[in-house]
């Protein structure tokens, strides 16, 4: 099984049972934050990269924006095109590896959340430079200025979590901050164990890696899928929030 068909498979499996998710019931929410943080009039290109079962992209259709959708699971986009029917809203959907998207025309705003693509890392990927491929491919589908918003795992929580045990038992990896743990899934050729691979971030090299490839980063903020807002790191929070804008200028950053 190759890195890209590992996480395919996990988010078909899971995806008729994705809604069911704790963290997933508090859409409404999340979206009047999304809308507060990326400050663009109704009827703006939105791009929604790991979109998984479209639930902030319907949302945020009601509203009036047009979105895009990119997900590598064709069972997360067939939840999201029932979403989006029920709704009454067009979308669209694009199955692709997010280091890899490509578009040929520019969008008004992106936003990239819940680990839909960022920090799922291959059994063979370097981690820094998937997520890296995923922040340029976000980059040049943008128009310069554009707003930014991503959430990604905490490795401060990893820190305070994980024990010396764990790392002999190469649980958590803390020269990478990858955490690689066993996931049961229903394959074609039977039930197996499967190790994921989860990459999480400090505040400074998350900031660094942004930078690197071509945002400007406007906040740092706590924050867990299901309960986002404007509130410090929590070190003990699952995930961290970024909110960023494409350079307008590209230059080379002093830090």
């Amino acid at each position: 099984m190759t890195d890209i068909q590992t996480w395919q498979e996990f988010f078909d499996g899971h995806a008729p049972h994705y809604r069911k998710n704790s963290f997933t019931q508090n859409t409404e929410a999340e979206t009047a934050l999304l809308l507060e943080l990326l400050q663009l009039p109704s009827g703006s290109r939105l791009l929604d990269i790991g979109c998984g079962a479209g639930r902030h992209s319907v949302a945020l259709a009601l509203q009036g924006y047009r979105l895009t959708g990119v997900d590598i699971s064709a069972g997360m986009l067939a939840e999201a095109q029932k979403a989006a029917d029920a709704a009454g809203v067009e979308i669209e959907w694009i199955q692709e590896d997010a280091t890899r998207f490509t578009s040929s025309s520019l969008f008004d705003g992106a936003f990239c959340l819940c680990e839909g693509a960022f920090c799922l890392i291959g059994r063979n990927e370097d981690p820094v430079a998937h997520d890296f491929a995923i922040l340029s491919s976000v980059s040049r589908a943008l128009k310069p200025g554009a707003p930014f918003v991503l959430t990604a795992l905490n490795a401060l929580a990893c820190i305070r979590r994980f024990t010396q045990e764990d790392l002999l038992r190469g649980r958590f990896d803390p020269v990478q901050m990858v955490e690689t743990l066993l996931d049961e899934m229903e394959l074609p050729e039977g039930r197996r164990r499967v190790p994921l691979r989860l990459k999480h971030y400090v505040p400074p090299e998350l900031v660094g890696l942004m930078r690197r490839a071509g945002f400007a980063v406007e906040h740092v903020w706590g924050g867990s899928a299901g309960n986002w807002g404007r509130r410090p790191v929590d070190l003990d929070e699952m995930e961290i929030m970024v909110v960023a804008r494409k350079k307008t200028v590209p230059k080379p950053d002093p830090f």
